[in-house]
């Protein structure tokens, strides 16, 4: 039996596996506990992501993204922990102009959920919070982190892969690394309709 607390990539669990799929409507706490070996007790489940802007060329993107995170604060054990979108200027050739053009177009990242992650996975594991780490993301710029998880607090870690190839620098430092696979997406959906804690009742959004 171990001690397990998951930290969830929004970002990359979405672009990974969610994106074109109809599973967006997941239920990160049974999606995660089905994951898990039975012997794990899953004690805190971390949400890392951060709040979209209609800026990003859909206009009910803040919505659905809104209800959503109602929708997975309704889930015992599960906190959301906000980064932020940064939008800055980037220069790029005008597609088909001869000779090219240059244009400034503005270019919009998420900011902070990678170091969001790591932090919280260090300080969670340096007050000895968890035995096992669970994270679902493959990005690589958490492979410092997980070593030293591992090497320094000597404490488990395992990867659940969302993408369809594996980090090479992240997967090095785990126990395992394996894939997210449709099934496990389709077992975990919220019914079409949750109340939350005030009694309001939160619809899965039409277009999903």
């Amino acid at each position: 039996m171990a001690n397990t607390y998951v930290y969830v990539d929004g970002f990359n669990l979405y672009y990974g596996c969610l994106k074109s799929t109809s599973y967006k409507w997941l239920n990160i706490g049974d999606f995660c506990r089905g994951l898990m070996d039975p012997s794990d007790q899953v004690q805190q489940i971390k949400y890392f992501t951060a709040r979209v802007s209609a800026r990003q060329g859909d206009l009910g993107k803040p919505l659905r993204q809104e209800v959503y995170l109602r929708a997975l604060r309704t889930i015992p054990h599960l906190s959301v922990v906000l980064g932020q979108f940064r939008t800055h200027p980037v220069p790029m050739v005008r597609t088909g102009s001869n000779p090219p053009k240059w244009v400034v177009v503005d270019k919009t990242e998420e900011k902070g959920s990678d170091v969001n992650l790591a932090s919280h996975l260090l300080m969670d594991g340096f007050r000895g919070r968890y035995e096992l780490a669970v994270i679902i993301s493959t990005d690589s710029d958490l492979a410092e982190p997980v070593r030293m998880v591992r090497r320094e607090l000597m404490l488990a870690v395992r990867v659940w892969n969302p993408h369809p190839t594996h980090s090479f620098q992240l997967s090095r430092h785990t126990i395992f690394n394996k894939r997210v696979r449709a099934t496990d997406l389709a077992a975990a959906q919220f019914p079409p309709s949750v109340i939350d804690a005030k009694g309001n009742t939160l619809t899965k959004p039409t277009n999903w």
